[in-house]
């Protein structure tokens, strides 16, 4: 469905895609937070709201016809790297149980906050389906 981009030589990224390429209808996803579809938080846990925002994003690609193996890039923003490190065993378990071992090209990153004062994780995505 997409191509993965990984230069010869290159060490293999876990988790992540270096790049990938892509052709069809492309799907954006704004920035998604750790609430229900009511916007409310259940959890303050760092991998419960990952969870939750993934929930989200396959909740909105399912809305365009789409599912995970669709995502091509995601972008990931945390407000403490050092909770975002201790807690990536648990956030991988999240990830592999909702959208799959599909890894898209990635970013994260520390932000020093997120619009939603509760929000610890915020998600960014990409999806392309084929036509």
């Amino acid at each position: 469905m997409h191509t993965i981009l990984q230069p010869e030589g290159w060490a293999k990224p876990i988790g992540y895609a270096n790049g990938v390429a892509a052709r069809g209808r492309m799907v954006f996803i704004g920035g998604q937070v750790g609430w229900t579809g009511q916007g409310q938080f259940e959890t303050d846990d760092v991998v419960g709201q990952v969870r939750q925002t993934l929930i989200n994003i396959v909740a909105i690609l399912a809305e365009a016809g789409a599912g995970p193996l669709h995502i091509t890039s995601m972008t990931w923003y945390f407000t403490d790297k050092a909770e975002y490190l201790a807690n990536l065993k648990g956030m991988g378990a999240a990830y592999r149980e909702v959208i799959g071992r599909h890894y898209p090209a990635m970013a994260a990153m520390q932000v020093v906050a997120l619009v939603e004062d509760r929000a610890k994780v915020e998600i960014q995505a990409t999806a392309v389906v084929p036509d």
